[in-house]
C-alpha cells in the first residue's frame, strides 16, 4: 500500500493523539486513587498501544485487520467504589481524572471521525478505532455513573 502524503499526515496526526494518550493513562493509573479506575486506565492504556501499533503499520505501507464489533464499553461493569453521597478528597481526584479523560476521548474519537475519509485504503481500520475511542469514553462515563460522580 503506498499513501498520499495528505494520508500520512493525517495518520502522524492520529499516532500523535494515540502516543498523548498513552502516556496521559499511564500518568492517570498513577494518580488515580481507586484500584477500579486504575486499572480501567492499565486497560485503556494497553488498548492506546494497539491503536498506536496499528497506525504505526500503516504508516510501513500495512492494512491491519480490525474487529469492526468491538462491544468493551457495553460490556463495562465497573464496581462502585465511593458511595454517591461520599464527598472525599479520593473521590474528587478520581471524578476529574475520568471526566478529563472522557473529554480526551471525544477529541480522539472527533480526529478519527473527521479524517477517516481522508484515508481511502485504511477507512475501516480507522473507523474501527474510533469505535474503540468511544467506547473508552463510555466506560469512564460507566465508571463515574457507579461512583456517583457528577
Amino acid at each position: 500500500m503506498i499513501l498520499k502524503q495528505n494520508e500520512i499526515d493525517v495518520i502522524t496526526e492520529l499516532q500523535t493523539q494515540e502516543k498523548n494518550c498513552i502516556d496521559k493513562y499511564e500518568k492517570y493509573a498513577g494518580l488515580a486513587k481507586d484500584d477500579e479506575l486504575k486499572q480501567l486506565f492499565e486497560e485503556l492504556k494497553k488498548k492506546e498501544q494497539e491503536h498506536y501499533k496499528t497506525i504505526g503499520q500503516i504508516l510501513n505501507g500495512e492494512v491491519p485487520s480490525c474487529d469492526c464489533n468491538d462491544t468493551a464499553g457495553k460490556d463495562y461493569q465497573p464496581k462502585g467504589s465511593y458511595s454517591k453521597s461520599e464527598e472525599s478528597e479520593d473521590k474528587k481526584n478520581d471524578c476529574f481524572l475520568a471526566t478529563d479523560s472522557i473529554g480526551t476521548e471525544k477529541l480522539v474519537s472527533g480526529e478519527y471521525n473527521s479524517n477517516v475519509f481522508a484515508c481511502t485504503l485504511t477507512r475501516k481500520v480507522l473507523a474501527d478505532i474510533e469505535i474503540e475511542e468511544q467506547n473508552h469514553a463510555e466506560m469512564l462515563y460507566k465508571y463515574k455513573m457507579a461512583n456517583g460522580m457528577q
